[in-house]
């Protein structure tokens, strides 16, 4: 093999590991992977494993916490992967674009990058957004259980070993694994954001309050993702 084409195949490698990084970081409001909704315009790898990254929002007004977190989230994905060796990760068409890339790109955190507005550092907000989250995986799983025939106060009683495989509980698993929660097989199905079991008496309503999350949050993916295509009708969201 000539040099140009183990060149060719070592970029084209890590132009793969590149984007599944990038596919690990998610809209934190949305819950979704900013690959998915649309959101990476541009993600090259230079020959020597320089790799530059153009992201874009669905509006010009999208807060800049989120979109702080977005940015910051994937130049640390991006920098994670063997074989980088200098990331360049911008947003583009945002009012706040410049602050928010020379933030990223010194690594001086949120509070650095807009000292006037941030009251400290985003892991509450995360935090926050890790719990939406959470709530609405567990409402996705055990929809799933009760359109299988099970009763919703017998949900209680269940472990995560008695939940079948799916999509729905490997997306819980992460979820609970992303708040520090257990995620071992004899480890109750229903939990609070704290990992406190949730009773039989109880679970109606947490669930009604989960769902109402979910619902939120899958409106709100889907709104963003017409906005996305009314502004970039070329953007992966609208095929």
């Amino acid at each position: 093999m000539s040099s140009r084409a183990a060149s060719t195949r070592s970029a084209s490698g890590l132009s793969s590991r590149v984007w599944e990084a990038l596919g690990t970081v998610r809209d934190p409001e949305l819950d979704q992977p900013i690959t998915e909704l649309g959101f990476v315009r541009e993600a090259g790898v230079g020959d020597g494993g320089q790799v530059r990254v153009r992201l874009r929002l669905p509006t010009y007004f999208c807060a800049p916490n989120f979109a702080y977190l977005m940015v910051a989230d994937a130049h640390d994905a991006i920098a994670g992967v063997a074989g980088v060796t200098e990331v360049d990760v911008r947003l583009e068409d945002h009012f706040a674009a410049e602050e928010i890339n020379a933030g990223v790109a010194r690594a001086e955190g949120f509070s650095g990058a807009f000292p006037e507005q941030a009251a400290g550092e985003l892991d509450e907000l995360r935090r926050t957004f890790q719990r939406k989250a959470h709530a609405a995986c567990l409402e996705r799983a055990c929809a799933r259980l009760l359109a299988q025939g099970w009763q919703i106060d017998a949900l209680a009683g269940l472990r995560l070993a008695d939940v079948p495989s799916s999509a729905e509980r490997d997306s819980l698993l992460r979820r609970r694994g992303a708040l520090g929660l257990p995620v071992g097989p004899e480890s109750p199905l229903l939990l609070d954001d704290d990992g406190a079991p949730i009773s039989a008496a109880d679970a109606p309503a947490r669930l009604r309050f989960a769902r109402t999350v979910r619902v939120s949050i899958d409106g709100n993916a889907a709104f963003c993702r017409g906005l996305l295509h009314t502004r970039y009708p070329e953007s992966e969201a609208s095929r």
